[in-house]
């Protein structure tokens, strides 16, 4: 294969991952694996096309294997925010009094939802409570303590 084919080929691979295809930085691996064979392949006049492949092949397996994870979670995963998955955990404010097994309609995060006070504790009007747990589309909430 012809150098300025390799250099070609892991241009438009790198380009792919980085404008289009979320491949998780393999194909970065790839194209940069590919443009490097290509510069061995100008360096080196006559290098046979099995050695040319053989040059790409590891180039690509090492650097994937020894920089892909790290890479991967520096620039990608380290800056991402937690998420919360769900309104488990989270504190919101009754409008009305609930004694233990009571259950109001309430609003939390936008949404109204059914509230149960699942503690053996009445809770007060306009106090801020727990949220337990969540079943189907009902509130558990215990008092906030």
């Amino acid at each position: 294969m012809n150098w300025w084919g390799w250099i070609v080929g892991g241009t438009i691979l790198l380009g792919a991952e980085l404008m289009f295809v979320n491949a998780q930085f393999y194909l970065v691996f790839i194209g940069g694996a590919a443009i490097v064979t290509g510069l061995a392949a100008a360096l080196v006049n006559g290098l046979a096309s099995w050695a040319q492949w053989s040059v790409f092949a590891v180039l690509a397996l090492v650097s994937m294997v020894t920089f892909r994870d790290r890479l991967h979670h520096r620039l990608l995963r380290a800056g991402t925010p937690s998420i919360q998955p769900g309104p488990v955990g989270g504190v919101m404010t009754l409008p009305v009094a609930l004694a233990p097994g009571e259950s109001c309609r309430a609003e939390h995060g936008g949404t109204f939802w059914t509230v149960c006070n699942e503690s053996d504790k009445p809770i007060p009007s306009g106090a801020q409570a727990h949220i337990a747990r969540v079943q189907g589309l009902t509130l558990l909430v215990r008092p906030n303590i």
